[in-house]
């Protein structure tokens, strides 16, 4: 029993000391730890990636217990129904969000401005503009007045929701930016009170945030950012991939690559590597061109184009259908980019166009080529053929060719034993000769 009791004792003791030690170590690292906050940056048209990167970063700041998720934002613009999305998701985030339009020269345009609306606190660089958030159709056009009077109403709505707490100067900004495309510099969003600071950059940010009170969710929180630490948020893989494809240039060339592999796979089945190459090519440019709200009517023309280069292959024009493809494409490509929110990559369209045209060009300089080349096995093979007269064709004799005799039947007249004779066809294992000239 003593014994027993003893090592009871001994192991108490040890297990006390390590709970202390535990409290001890964790109440040091909880009255130590550094307040942090999030920071992601995102550059280009609102997609679905933008979507998740916020959803993600909140969720990622809540865990952490990070004071604020700081979105450092350049954006044309992009769907309404996105906007809506990340707009609901920043109301509904128990975690304070900052957009903060940078670096000088980058805009809230469009849907970014009411994004911009949205968040708890509101910042730009210098250089930067906010505004021209006045609902378009697909691909730049001119919405029916019905429906634009609609969506205008909605998202004049919308925009007064989100500005009120601004006051009332910023409310009529918001109505404006809808309703008459109105935008504003740093400087004059400021002045009317759109956001809440200017910054030349993050840390200055920071250092205007600091003792800043907002509202989350019915609750005051003042920010201490004097001595902050930064986590920045980098894209997933798989975002990182889609915001990659969300760009003209690459979707311009992913659609290219896939319609030229699958039209390979069409040519010469049985290898499945390029079908393979080219539907994931061409899911991928479908996913680009859908998130960059693209005109499909250029679609149209491209497909147009590759039947045009096909023809060409087929029944040889000298070239006026691989003309007619390389404009088609380059229109048709013209028409599909032509969006609100991203410039026309006249460079990428231009060197595809030329670089598909000359690759079709080359095949179908193959296939004159092999259609002028005399054949090389066959019944076809013998015809011009010389051959040496063995025994007397009148008109049917032996003629000694490639090596062997065959039996032979003259066309016309008769060659005796040693004269030259011309191949000119074959019947069976016959072979029609005339004599040589």
């Amino acid at each position: 029993m003593r014994q027993s009791s003893w090592r009871q004792r001994l192991l108490l003791a040890f297990y006390g000391f390590l709970v202390t030690l535990t409290i001890f170590s964790g109440g040091r690292s909880a009255y130590a730890q550094t307040p942090t906050v999030e920071v992601l940056t995102f550059r280009g048209p609102v997609t679905p990636v933008l979507v998740s990167y916020l959803e993600r970063s909140i969720a990622q700041a809540q865990a952490n217990g990070s004071q604020a998720v700081i979105l450092q934002l350049d954006t044309p613009g992009g769907s309404v129904d996105l906007m809506q999305d990340i707009v609901q998701l920043l109301l509904k985030s128990d975690v304070p969000v900052v957009v903060y339009v940078s670096p000088s020269g980058a805009h809230a345009g469009s849907a970014g401005t009411l994004i911009t609306l949205a968040a708890h606190v509101a910042a730009m660089a210098p250089g930067s503009s906010i505004g021209a958030a006045s609902p378009v159709g697909e691909g730049g056009a001119e919405l029916p007045d019905t429906i634009k009077s609609k969506l205008v109403n909605i998202l004049s709505a919308d925009a007064e929701n989100l500005s009120k707490r601004r006051g009332e100067k910023a409310v009529e900004f918001a109505r404006q930016a809808v309703e008459e495309a109105r935008a504003a510099t740093a400087d004059e969003a400021k002045d009317l009170g759109v956001i809440d600071f200017i910054a030349r950059d993050l840390d200055d940010l920071l250092a205007q945030m600091n003792g800043f009170t907002v509202t989350v969710n019915g609750r005051e929180q003042t920010f201490q950012t004097e001595a902050v630490q930064i986590n920045k948020v980098p894209f997933g893989l798989l975002e990182d991939l889609l915001n990659a494809v969300a760009n003209p240039t690459i979707a311009a060339i992913l659609l290219t690559l896939g319609l030229n592999a699958l039209l390979y796979e069409l040519s010469s089945p049985g290898g499945y590597a390029a079908g393979v190459v080219g539907v994931i090519a061409l899911l991928l440019a479908f996913y680009g061109l859908g998130a960059l709200e693209a005109n499909w009517v250029g679609l149209g023309f491209i497909i147009l184009a590759f039947a045009l280069f096909i023809l060409d292959i087929k029944a040889p024009t000298h070239g006026a259908l691989t003309l007619g493809g390389v404009t088609s494409f380059v229109v048709g490509a013209g028409i599909l980019f032509n969006t609100p929110y991203t410039a026309v990559p006249w460079p990428t369209i231009i060197t595809l166009a030329l670089c598909t045209a000359a690759f079709f060009a080359f095949a179908m300089a193959k296939v004159l080529s092999a259609r002028r080349r005399r054949p090389a096995t066959g019944a076809e093979a013998l015809i011009g053929s010389r051959a040496e007269v063995r025994s007397a064709l009148e008109p049917r004799g032996q003629v000694f060719f490639n090596g062997e005799l065959w039996q032979a039947e003259i066309a016309e007249g008769a060659a005796a034993a040693g004269a030259q004779v011309e191949v000119i066809g074959r019947q069976g294992m016959r072979l029609l000769v005339r004599r040589s000239a």
